[in-house]
């Protein structure tokens, strides 16, 4: 079993450095005389794969609980993943998802919120499906059931979901990746009843 500790944000457009798998199905074993470079993009297909699936289903399965918008943009943070055999991948994180509607060249926020827990992914066919979704529960079942799921990693994920901050940088970068891989002609984002924001995708 492998297994990547990540502290950092996991941002989409970052996750060549992020990837937790190698895939022994998909793609041919790494030699010594690899280039890193070669390593790093092999590592970011397989992350790239994920985060793929997760963004599926959380806007398939997950979004689709909340009041509708014209799109959907998730926001995927994981804590940790886990290989197991060659096409197996348990991913523990907080996992967003955020409804908006185009108005104008701003993302109106129509609905949204977190669901933290540990997600299953499978390889097939050159690429993961989530196959399981535990979350965390909701109210006073919160604590307990965030340490169960999250085991060793629980303060790890307990610093990520408390820190709105970081969050809304995550979001923010998501944001952009989304507008810039989507060719959308909107510059700002906005929640009910707060100022909009500057959407920065770079070139």
């Amino acid at each position: 079993m492998k297994k990547m500790k990540l502290w950092a944000l996991a941002a989409i457009f970052m996750c060549c450095s992020m990837a937790c798998v190698n895939n022994g199905k998909s793609v041919a074993p790494i030699t010594k005389e690899d280039s890193d470079s070669a390593k790093k993009a092999e590592l970011g297909q397989h992350s790239a794969l994920m985060y793929a699936a997760m963004n599926r289903y959380l806007t398939d399965s997950v979004a689709s609980h909340y009041a509708p918008g014209e799109l959907c943009i998730p926001c995927p943070t994981v804590v940790s993943c886990d290989q197991h055999g060659t096409d197996s991948v348990t991913v523990l994180g907080d996992f967003w998802v955020f409804n908006y509607n185009v108005v104008g060249d701003t993302l109106k926020m129509v609905s949204g919120g977190s669901h933290p827990g540990k997600m299953i992914l499978q390889f097939a066919e050159d690429r993961y499906e989530v196959t399981s979704f535990e979350q965390v529960e909701d109210g006073s079942n919160f604590l307990p059931s965030a340490k169960r799921i999250f085991g060793d990693m629980y303060e790890a994920f307990h610093s990520i979901n408390s820190d709105q901050e970081a969050r809304e940088q995550a979001r923010a970068e998501f944001i952009a990746k989304y507008v810039k891989d989507n060719n959308l002609n909107v510059h700002y984002y906005q929640d009910y009843g707060w100022p909009a924001k500057q959407i920065a995708v770079n070139n």
